[in-house]
């Protein structure tokens, strides 16, 4: 991807390593990292999303992480993204929608993963798309961007980028709603636990709200 000319941002690209999420790590604790930095891989031989799960990494899909210097943790970064990514999906075409509180789905199956993290100054965000290969899961069902759309990796990281721009500085009242434009299951039942609640949406502080019929219940992170 060395044609790809990034207003603002350094590009680290590379073949086949551990994780990009690894290799962002390790440039902060080197002291090298540096604001706007993205690091994309071929492919990933340890892969990773949220709890350590492990993401399946092969050639032919996009895999990034992006550096950016924060003053402090953010809970609401993570529905700012998603928005970007789905919007990154839109702008060629797809309809993508959001299931709490990052993943993307095309017809109800995965297509793409988030996964961020906090280290010293900085925020990590590591992002996956299937674009050629949707790996076979036992967990869930998967989707690729090239059975809806042909894209090139470098059309996608470039759209990537300036969406994440757009929805990161964007204010939250305008990511909260279009979160809940995209978002699966708004205003449905879903269990929660051992009950059947009903999903409202966001509140103003990131904290996905549920109603059990007598009272809202505030969820955070990855609870649900």
């Amino acid at each position: 991807m060395e044609n790809i000319k990034l207003v603002a941002y350094k590009l680290i690209s590379l073949d086949k390593i551990p994780s990009t999420q690894i290799w962002a790590h390790d440039l902060i604790a080197n002291n090298t990292a540096t604001d706007k930095t993205v690091i994309v891989a071929n492919s990933q031989t340890s892969g990773h999303g949220r709890y350590g799960r492990k993401w399946i990494s092969h050639s032919g899909n996009l895999y990034a992480s992006f550096i950016y210097k924060i003053k402090r943790y953010d809970p609401k970064i993570s529905y700012s993204i998603a928005v970007a990514v789905a919007e990154t999906l839109i702008y060629f075409g797809v309809k993508p929608k959001i299931k709490w509180p990052n993943d993307i789905l095309i017809d109800g199956k995965k297509v793409s993963g988030i996964l961020i993290e906090y280290d010293k100054n900085f925020v990590i965000i590591g992002i996956g798309i299937d674009v050629n290969h949707a790996p076979k899961l036992l967990e869930y069902q998967t989707a690729k961007m090239n059975d809806f759309v042909k894209v090139s990796m470098q059309e996608l990281l470039s759209m990537l980028i300036k969406k994440i721009d757009l929805w990161r500085n964007a204010d939250f009242e305008k990511v909260r709603e279009r979160w809940q434009d995209l978002a699966v299951g708004i205003n449905q039942e879903i269990k929660y636990r051992t009950k059947q609640v009903k999903m409202i949406g966001l509140d103003n502080s990131g904290a996905l709200v549920l109603n059990d019929g007598n009272k809202d219940i505030l969820i955070y992170g990855a609870e649900l």
